[in-house]
C-alpha cells in the first residue's frame, strides 16, 4: 500500500416493530468471530482494494487505523457501538476511512465489523470491495422488509468484515434514515452479537442533511477532512452539526 493512500492520525478525540420479525435473533457473543470467509483475499488483492492488512507493506496505514480503533474503544466503556464516518466535503475520502476502520476492527480476532453504505446518492463501497450485490442492499430492505436482511449482508474477503451495500440508488436518504425501520435494523444488527461493531459510511456534511440525520442513530461520529482541501473554518462548521457528546474527532485523510 503506497504511502499516499493513507489516513493520518486523529487530531482530536473527545469523550465525554414491523421489521423485527424479519431480523436475526440474538446469539452468544463471539459466535460470529468464527464465521467462515468464503473468499479470503491475499495481501496483493487487499492493496488493490486499498485495504489495510497484517503484512509489513501496510504497517504504517494499519497502525494509524489501529490507533483510531483504540481511541474509539476507550470511549465506549466496554460496549460495542455504531460509528458514523462522514466527510467535511465531497471527495475527502470518508469511504476509504470507513472501510479501513471497519477492517481494523476485523483484524482483532475477538471482534467483528459490519460496514453499511449509507451514501445513497453516490454508493461506492461494493465497488471498492469488489462485491457483487445480486440480492440488493440497505434501501431494498427498507423498501421491502419482507425480503429479510440476511441475504443483503455480504462477505468482503476480509475475515470478520461484512458489508451491507446501499442497494438501489436514491437522491434523498432522509426519509429512510429517519424511519423506524432503519432504527430497528441498526438496533438488531448491533444487539445480535456483542462483539460486532457497526460503521456507517455517510454522505458529506456539505450539501446534504443526511449526515446529521444519521448521527442521531450513531454512538460516535468521525469527521474526515481532506488534507490540504478543507479549511479549519469548514471543519469547525461541519463539526458543529453533531452533538458534542457523540463527536469523536477529526481524521485528516490524503485519499480522495
Amino acid at each position: 500500500m503506497k504511502p499516499d493512500k493513507s489516513a493520518t492520525a486523529v487530531v482530536r478525540m473527545e469523550s465525554d416493530a414491523g421489521t423485527t420479525d424479519r431480523l436475526p435473533q440474538a446469539v452468544p457473543d463471539h459466535t460470529i468471530a468464527l464465521m467462515a470467509e468464503p473468499r479470503a483475499l491475499v495481501p496483493q488483492q487487499l492493496e488493490e482494494r486499498r485495504l489495510i492488512h497484517r503484512d509489513a507493506s501496510s504497517r504504517v496505514q494499519s497502525d494509524a487505523f489501529r490507533e483510531l480503533r483504540t481511541r474509539l474503544l476507550s470511549l465506549a466503556n466496554g460496549n460495542n457501538f455504531i460509528t458514523l464516518v462522514v466527510a467535511v466535503s465531497p471527495r475527502s475520502g470518508a469511504s476509504f476511512v470507513a472501510r479501513n476502520l471497519a477492517a481494523a476492527f476485523a483484524l482483532d480476532e475477538t471482534k467483528t465489523s459490519l460496514l453499511l453504505d449509507c451514501n445513497l446518492r453516490y454508493p461506492d463501497q461494493h465497488r471498492a470491495l469488489g462485491v457483487a450485490t445480486d440480492n440488493g442492499g440497505l434501501v431494498d430492505f427498507l423498501d421491502q422488509p419482507s425480503q429479510g436482511i440476511a441475504a443483503k449482508i455480504y462477505a468482503t474477503g476480509v475475515p470478520r468484515l461484512r458489508l451491507i451495500p446501499a442497494g438501489s440508488a436514491r437522491e434523498d436518504g432522509g426519509e429512510y434514515f429517519s424511519s423506524f425501520r432503519m432504527q430497528a435494523l441498526l438496533q438488531h444488527l448491533r444487539s445480535r452479537y456483542g462483539d460486532r461493531y457497526l460503521f456507517l459510511d455517510g454522505p458529506a456534511v456539505k450539501g446534504s442533511p443526511d449526515a446529521r440525520i444519521l448521527s442521531e442513530l450513531a454512538d460516535f461520529v468521525l469527521l474526515v477532512a481532506g488534507y490540504g482541501c478543507d479549511t479549519p473554518a469548514a471543519i469547525s462548521q461541519a463539526a458543529a452539526h453533531f452533538a458534542p457528546e457523540k463527536f469523536a474527532g477529526v481524521v485528516f485523510n490524503q485519499v480522495p
